[in-house]
């Protein structure tokens, strides 16, 4: 299927089953109804919650079956599942064995681009094991300063259904995708896609590192125009390397340094394009400053040149690179300055929340207090540690399994301070800061930066952030 070619299916009849309720499953399903099609949805929970969403569907003719999330619904011609379920669930196993196909709700968007009778946006697409969202965030920002219109779609938390069935008509769509939903979308096509970096995480989902890898790499399927990979991680230059694209689709990568040909970099402070200039063996392009973007953190420069390639691949003019990153916000809790208390600065990298998005931002800051800990979803921390182990002058440590950490410290940073908070309670993180705050010296970096999930102790890492913030906020009110 070409990259704009449109996937027209008679839904009017089709018995369609959607796996799952929740953010995606619940709009899936009202969209296929409103298609035509005869739905079921089948949940595993039966909760309070989960009763109230079925009570809500059915009121619309959408049968649905809670805590049996496992059979196939008789007469089943396709299953739309939610990114959540892993692949190894019975269900699965059931619509393999009846030839029934599967679909994740980013492959159903893709299906029903153009079913209205627009001419359907390209996507131009975005994963990686960090740093997507802020990357397909810089993305709409340089196209809008372009004067483009678009969104930041998908799994940045704006539905690709909304995208492709409301009102509002794109030219262009920034679309992050997680390895769950590239697994699932085995017909999309973008116009050019970006592979960020990998990093082992969500191994209990994908079974092994290798499964990871191949559905990360599914982004570069069919690409027409450029496949964007990290100079740095030559595993996302093989994964462009083994991809089935179009003819004359090129492949473009991304360096902190002096960029070769077909390469995006910095040279003395400036983010050049040596690919989409006419003499690019002899040319360069410069798109913007170093201090044009927010933070100037190595690995967010590198997000930045990410964002620019895809747009200039999409043929967006240098000045409104520079335009789209000068005005690009990042989301809070990713490298957010909070304060400077005693001339000491407190960082919240709260979504550094495994070892890759961690060793990155503790690359971004010398010397370090480094506030760590949480849960650790089976990763190792020794080499971490060994890499930023020159650049801490403390470290406080908390959470679950916080014991990971703390003895990967005493094998290759014996000599660092370390403070071991044995509370995994909301209030830990005040104890934390002060702690932080007393091994640290005027010119430090205090950075939360955790290398492990939230769920512990906080809701969300956003929750981690803010109990963070408020706790430096409170500091710096007593030192007035």
């Amino acid at each position: 299927m070409g990259s704009q070619e449109v996937s027209n299916v008679d839904w009017q009849g089709k018995h369609v089953t959607v796996a799952g309720l929740g953010v995606s499953g619940i709009p899936a399903a009202r969209v296929l109804r409103g298609l035509g099609a005869v739905v079921t949805v089948v949940n595993d929970g039966d909760d309070e919650r989960s009763r109230t969403q079925a009570a809500e569907l059915e009121a619309q003719g959408i049968t649905v079956r809670l805590g049996d999330g496992a059979t196939l619904p008789e007469s089943t011609e396709l299953i739309v599942t939610t990114p959540g379920w892993k692949p190894d669930k019975p269900l699965f196993a059931a619509a393999a064995e009846a030839g029934v196909p599967v679909w994740g709700d980013v492959e159903l968007a893709w299906r029903l681009r153009g079913q209205d009778g627009r001419e359907p946006a390209p996507w131009l697409a975005v994963t990686g094991t960090n740093g997507k969202t802020t990357t397909v965030r810089m993305l709409a920002s340089i196209l809008e300063a372009a004067g483009l219109r678009t969104a930041a779609v998908g799994n940045i938390g704006v539905s690709l259904l909304d995208a492709v069935l409301g009102d509002e008509t794109y030219d262009v769509l920034a679309v992050e995708l997680s390895s769950y939903q590239l697994h699932w979308s085995p017909s999309l096509r973008a116009h050019s896609a970006a592979v960020l970096n990998l990093a082992p995480d969500h191994l209990d989902w994908h079974g092994s590192m290798e499964a990871y890898v191949a559905d990360k790499g599914r982004i570069y399927e069919g690409n027409s125009v450029a496949c964007v990979y990290n100079a740095a991680d030559g595993v996302t230059e093989d994964l462009v390397r083994g991809a089935d694209v179009e003819e004359g689709c090129r492949a473009i990568g991304f360096t902190l340094h002096a960029p070769g040909p077909s390469q995006l970099g910095v040279v003395d402070g400036i983010l050049v394009d040596r690919a989409f200039v006419t003499n690019r063996h002899k040319q360069a392009q410069e798109l913007a400053e170093v201090g044009d973007v927010n933070p100037p953190a190595p690995h967010n420069i590198a997000n930045a040149l990410a964002a620019a390639a895809l747009a200039r691949a999409f043929g967006v003019a240098p000045a409104a690179v520079r335009d789209g990153l000068r005005a690009f916000r990042p989301d809070p809790h990713r490298i957010e300055r909070v304060a400077e208390v005693a001339g000491v600065t407190y960082i919240d990298d709260s979504k550094a929340t495994n070892t890759h998005a961690a060793e990155a931002s503790l690359a971004s800051y010398d010397p370090i207090v480094w506030v760590a800990g949480g849960l650790a979803k089976g990763a190792t921390f020794d080499e971490l540690v060994t890499g930023c182990a020159k650049r801490l002058r403390g470290v406080v440590l908390m959470g679950a399994d916080r014991a990971l950490i703390r003895e990967a410290l005493a094998r290759h940073a014996p000599e660092v301070p370390v403070v071991d908070l044995d509370r995994t309670d909301t209030g830990a993180m005040s104890e934390a800061v002060r702690e932080a705050a007393r091994l640290a010296r005027p010119g430090d970096t205090v950075l939360m930066a955790p290398a492990c999930a939230s769920m512990d102790m906080f809701v969300n890492y956003n929750k981690r952030g803010e109990a963070f913030a408020d706790a430096v906020r409170a500091l710096a009110a007593e030192s007035v």
